[in-house]
């Protein structure tokens, strides 16, 4: 799949999913959904990278000579930065639910 096209299907999904907050807060996190889609798909290119070469190079002769692999490493920086991101959102919509009353209130 063309990562044009995950792009669009992250940043679908994601708006799908903050359709119903509000629409500042929607505004708020225009920019992190973005992101997010971008990561995701920028992230899926390197995925298939690393499934042909791996994440480290060993020495063919000597395999305790390792180098890890520049691809490995930017795929490691933008899952941190994809985790934190979707972390930044979920706790948008949190915020945005209303708990539902439970058993407990009444003992108020």
């Amino acid at each position: 799949m063309p990562k044009r096209e995950i792009y669009k299907k992250e940043l679908e999904k994601l708006t799908k999913i903050f359709q119903e907050v509000e629409e500042s807060k929607k505004k708020l996190v225009e920019g992190l959904i973005e992101d997010a889609a971008f990561l995701k798909a920028e992230n899926y290119v390197l995925k298939q990278s690393l499934a042909e070469t791996g994440m480290v190079k060993i020495h063919p002769s000597n395999p305790e000579m390792q180098k890890p692999i520049e691809t490995a490493r930017q795929y490691l920086k933008n899952i941190n930065s994809y985790a934190v991101v979707i972390k930044a959102l979920n706790g948008v919509l949190s915020k945005g639910i209303i708990e539902e009353d439970d058993d407990l209130d009444e003992f108020e």
